[in-house]
């Protein structure tokens, strides 16, 4: 649940129409039937007293980062179609497991994997499969440990996108219970919480995925919105030699 002092803490940007937030990595988007205080949505509701705000767009439970809502259904409909015609610019930084060794571009098609057992898992597939394009670019920024702190840009928008052609690539990001070593981890996790056996596969107890910047420009709007890379993240970078993390 979210305790409403710390809601102040997460915002970015505030105006009469836009509110932008560096959302947690154990908080999720959308209400939920716990109540306003179990979602980002229902607490910013709460927060601004008005009967509803609007998510541009969503980040995974897990994935921590800039999140931007409008205030009103006019800005959130504008925002929402430059969405959809990628007329704004996202930019995550990732911990990947691996050194990677320089940039590299994976253009796969992502469908379901039938062969998880997982059934929300995507994963690369075939043209007999009929994918959707998938396009994500990952650039080093740092190395060290076994570990690269990476910049990714994504020229599509597919579920799970980035942490699927992470694993493909053969990075998974590090404390992905389901992109990671081993999809039933995250059966695990749902059946018994977060364990030392866990702890000792994973090494975070969420995925290291950080939406760091928004950028609304291309959408008409003069705004660049950041969140520098959080502390847990930056902790992982310090105790795993990964120079340059900040």
């Amino acid at each position: 649940m979210i305790a409403p002092e710390e809601v102040p803490g997460w915002i970015v940007h505030e105006d009469a129409r836009v509110l932008v937030v560096n959302k947690p990595g154990d908080v999720v988007c959308h209400p939920s039937k716990a109540g306003p205080w179990s979602s980002l949505v229902g607490a910013l509701r709460e927060y601004t007293q008005l009967p509803t705000v609007h998510l541009v767009f969503r980040l995974d439970r897990e994935t921590s980062g800039v999140v931007v809502l409008a205030k009103d259904a006019k800005m959130a409909s504008r925002l929402q179609v430059a969405m959809m015609e990628r007329k704004v610019g996202k930019t995550y930084r990732a911990i990947l497991t691996g050194e990677l060794p320089g940039p590299v571009t994976v253009n796969q098609p992502l469908g379901d994997d039938v062969h998880s057992p997982v059934f929300v898992k995507s994963a690369v597939v075939g043209p007999e499969e009929k994918g959707q394009p998938a396009v994500t670019h990952f650039a080093p920024e740092a190395t060290g440990g076994g570990f690269t702190l990476a910049k990714v840009v994504t020229e599509t928008g597919r579920k799970h996108q980035i942490r699927a052609h992470a694993q493909w690539l053969g990075y998974p990001l590090v404390g992905d219970k389901i992109y990671g070593p081993d999809a039933r981890l995250y059966l695990d996790f749902i059946d018994g919480g977060w364990t030392e056996a866990l702890a000792a596969k994973l090494l975070l107890p969420r995925q290291a995925l950080h939406c760091a910047e928004i950028d609304l420009r291309p959408a008409g709007l003069e705004f660049v919105f950041a969140a520098p890379l959080p502390a847990d993240l930056r902790a992982f970078c310090a105790e795993r030699g990964i120079r340059g993390a900040e």
